[in-house]
């Protein structure tokens, strides 16, 4: 079965091959360290981790994956204006570069490994890579690529038959204001700095000296930074480049341009992509990305303060493919919450059936088949998540009829979903509420008012487990008062009761 894969560049889902059999170098654009990644951001992080598991565990390939930092060069706005991110974070704080790039490089990583995120090869952070991004520039002059104006040295995109091919961009329909602004001296719309220089009046906290001989100090363009590094670190000819479906237009677009004008040969194969988490609607009935710049952005601990499992975010961002926008709710999170409590609920009792059947490993002689053939379908299929999901859950359900296998079906598919089935552990009853449930199971025998106080508290300590969103620790109360024959009805009113039979 043909691992099939959309590529951007393409816009058609294309049977994967790598350049060298077996082997795959996957470039994806990592973190700007200058502020907390939000959850939108988080969701496209996700997304890739999938496509690497999905690479190597189902494709059975060699990945060598590097993701960048970026610490320095990402300009506010796409017309090379503006401050750069990690100045303006440094000024903000009142801390310098290297604590302000340490600080939320580390927030980064402890988020990917809270989100189950397989961490990259090789890290590559922009301010450790000056000298690649120098003589990338330099090769560009030397090919007649760029020109110098007072800020800067500007690619010439006019120079390029075929420049914006990425995003399929009507470079001659582009008007002033609508994609980048007019910078002066620059000679079309579409060119962009691959070095910007220090201004003449100050001196600026991070600066190097300029490349072609060019005197002054000044510091590398944000777009330069992930060409030269991912040449640098996976060689010539590129397999996966992946991103944010923001970066398509501009960055991603200018990657090429430098690239391919630097090499003189086609760089990147694969193009992909992953699309915006999305906030409700406003007042003007139209759903917003989330984003930084706008100051109204969700974190994994603020989720977590909430008291939501950060697997349970990842279980929600599944639900959706990962090229569909997905519309972020706190119902929609609460349901995905819930999905994932049971599982972690019920896990750990097949996982006992599993071992009691005396079975050693969980080798694929042990599968269900069935199950597990729909599911490597689905990923198969341009990694569709929602149809794996559907097939987990199937296989989830056939639980009772045979567990020895049910259980290792799901530890493989759990290898490119990343919920962390192996470390799903039974939850002990506190004291208290194991000394009520167990009053109640004797009590209910002769069902008088006792009864009814206990199942009363039972029922409150449910309400405050689904107040925390500890949908684990509800369900158990639920599932206790289900096997003494007491059934429960929710609704917005609150939670009743009543007595089997």
């Amino acid at each position: 079965m043909p691992l099939k894969l959309y590529n951007t560049m393409t816009r058609s889902a294309d049977e994967f091959r790598p350049i060298e059999p077996g082997k795959v170098g996957l470039y994806t654009c990592g973190p700007t360290v200058y502020n907390y990644a939000h959850i939108g951001n988080l969701r496209t992080y996700i997304f890739e981790d999938i496509l690497k598991r999905a690479l190597i565990h189902v494709g059975g390939f060699d990945v060598k994956h590097v993701m960048n930092v970026t610490d320095v060069g990402h300009l506010v706005s796409d017309a090379d204006e503006g401050e750069d991110k990690m100045v303006l974070a440094m000024r903000r704080e009142g801390k310098t570069a290297e604590q302000i790039a340490k600080h939320y490089y580390d927030a980064f990583v402890s988020d990917m490994e809270r989100l189950n995120l397989l961490p990259p090869d090789k890290w590559c952070k922009a301010t450790e890579h000056i000298p690649e991004q120098k003589a990338q520039v330099e090769a560009l002059a030397e090919k007649g690529y760029t020109y110098v104006i007072d800020d800067g040295i500007y690619f010439d995109t006019s120079k390029l038959d075929d420049y914006g091919k990425l995003a399929r961009l009507d470079v001659k329909g582009l008007r002033a204001g609508h994609r980048v602004q007019i910078t002066k001296g620059k000679r079309n719309l579409t060119d962009f700095a691959v070095w910007k220089f220090s201004p003449k009046d100050q001196q600026r906290l991070m600066e190097w000296d300029n490349p072609c001989g060019i005197d002054g100090k000044g510091f590398p363009g944000w777009h330069i930074e992930c060409s030269s590094m991912a040449i640098e670190h996976l060689g010539e000819r590129l397999d996966i480049h992946c991103g944010a479906v923001d970066l398509v237009n501009v960055h991603h677009t200018n990657e090429i341009a430098q690239a391919e004008s630097a090499l003189g040969h086609k760089w990147c194969n694969w193009w992909m992509h992953g699309e915006f988490l999305t906030k409700p609607k406003g007042d003007d009935g139209e759903a917003a990305r989330m984003s930084k710049s706008s100051g109204e952005f969700l974190t994994l601990d603020v989720l977590i303060e909430k008291g939501y499992n950060p697997l349970a975010y990842r279980y929600f961002c599944l639900n959706a493919h990962y090229r569909q926008q997905l519309a972020f709710t706190w119902k929609a999170l609460d349901a995905a919450a819930n999905a994932y409590s049971n599982l972690q609920h019920f896990i750990p009792e097949l996982r006992k059936k599993w071992q009691y059947s005396k079975v050693e490993n969980p080798d694929y002689e042990q599968l269900m088949w069935d199950f597990f053939d729909e599911f490597n379908t689905a990923v198969y299929d341009d990694l569709n998540m929602p149809r794996a999901l559907a097939a987990m859950w199937k296989c989830f359900r056939s639980g009772d009829l045979q567990p020895h296998k049910v259980y290792p079906t799901l530890l493989k598919m759990d290898e490119v979903l990343g919920l962390g089935i192996k470390n799903m552990k039974e939850k002990e009853l506190d004291r208290d509420l194991l000394l009520t449930i167990q009053n109640l199971q004797s009590d209910l025998a002769n069902y008088h008012k006792t009864a009814e106080e206990l199942i009363d508290i039972l029922i409150q300590k449910r309400t405050e487990a689904r107040k925390n969103k500890d949908f684990a620790r509800s369900d158990e109360i639920r599932d206790e008062l289900a096997a003494s024959d007491v059934e429960l009805f929710d609704s917005p009113e609150g939670t009743t009761w009543r007595k089997k039979g």
